[in-house]
């Protein structure tokens, strides 16, 4: 890719249009696009990922600049773009590569993305066997530990407002799982969440701020290892269905962050000094929420 390299030239009398002026290597040729907003301006850092259409390979990935600007150099083939940024419509194009050819810069407007209707106001409780607590941490020179707590209860008020709204979560914290049983019961233990102390592992939000689209951050509270600490969720609301146990209303979110263990007094420095294996010092946080809304009728899920 040749950012730098770009020169726009526009005409006087041909609106928006603009040509490419790149070095292209042997049996190459370029595309270059400006990705613009709902209101038609340029767009910084909008992801643009080129894809070839024969083998359904991702063959150049990139974000705009400051102008809202990409340009890729391609062998010759048929290939598909699509720009995405967060709280806006992907968009999609086609784009046939000649050798030895620039195209002239395509304009590509992202629109507003659908917001899904919300779920109605009221309270929501989490259904376990559809919900998940998971993380992804990293040995200290090894591969990802994968895990998950498996006991938890919690639950959603709707506000009218949906800003105003309340998530609240209690993990087990003795109810680690990462498949290994040694592994688990040390992390239960005193070198890092010390469970007989802090048998618990709490969240509280404090406001949704609304990202665009279905895109939302949760600030809220989250209390583990005896301290408390602000944190942001990056949540992704996947909107309603009548289902499940008897057809009773559900919502669904996914939501994620990036824990830093040293915030929580798990201090793997020491631990590394002290000869204990460990995991990194940043972990993965993502819960997969499935909440049923609370009626008479709403039926107790299985265990």
């Amino acid at each position: 890719m040749a950012l730098g390299l770009l020169r726009r030239r526009r005409s006087r009398g041909a609106s928006g249009a603009a040509g490419l002026s790149v070095p292209l290597p042997a049996d190459a040729g370029a595309y270059g696009c400006e990705v613009v907003d709902p209101m038609g301006q340029p767009m910084s850092g909008a992801e643009v990922t080129v894809t070839a259409l024969d083998s359904h390979r991702v063959v150049a990935r990139g974000t705009t600049d400051p102008y809202g600007l990409f340009i890729v150099t391609l062998p010759p083939g048929s290939y598909s773009l699509m720009a995405t940024s967060e709280g806006l419509t992907p968009a999609r194009e086609n784009v046939d590569i000649a050798a030895g050819v620039a195209h002239s810069l395509a304009r590509i407007a992202l629109l507003p993305a659908r917001q899904l209707e919300l779920p109605p106001p009221g309270t929501w409780l989490f259904d376990p066997p559809h919900t998940a607590i998971r993380f992804i941490a990293k040995h200290v020179g090894m591969a990802h530990v994968h895990g998950r707590f498996t006991r938890f209860d919690g639950g959603i008020r709707i506000a009218p407002d949906m800003a105003d709204s309340q998530v609240s979560v209690r993990i087990d914290a003795s109810s680690i799982a990462t498949g290994n049983r040694t592994r688990d019961n040390h992390l239960r233990s005193a070198d890092f969440l010390d469970v007989e102390r802090y048998p618990y592992i709490d969240f509280t939000s404090t406001r949704f701020v609304y990202r665009g689209g279905s895109k939302w951050t949760l600030n809220g509270t989250l209390t583990m290892h005896g301290m408390s600490r602000s944190v942001g969720l990056d949540t992704t609301y996947l909107g309603t269905v009548n289902g499940g146990y008897e057809q009773e209303l559900r919502c669904a979110a996914l939501a994620k962050t990036e824990l830093h263990r040293e915030d929580f007094t798990l201090n793997w420095r020491s631990m590394l000094a002290r000869g204990i294996a460990v995991v990194g010092p940043t972990i993965q946080l993502e819960l997969d929420v499935q909440a049923m809304y609370r009626t008479p009728e709403t039926p107790t899920p299985p265990e």
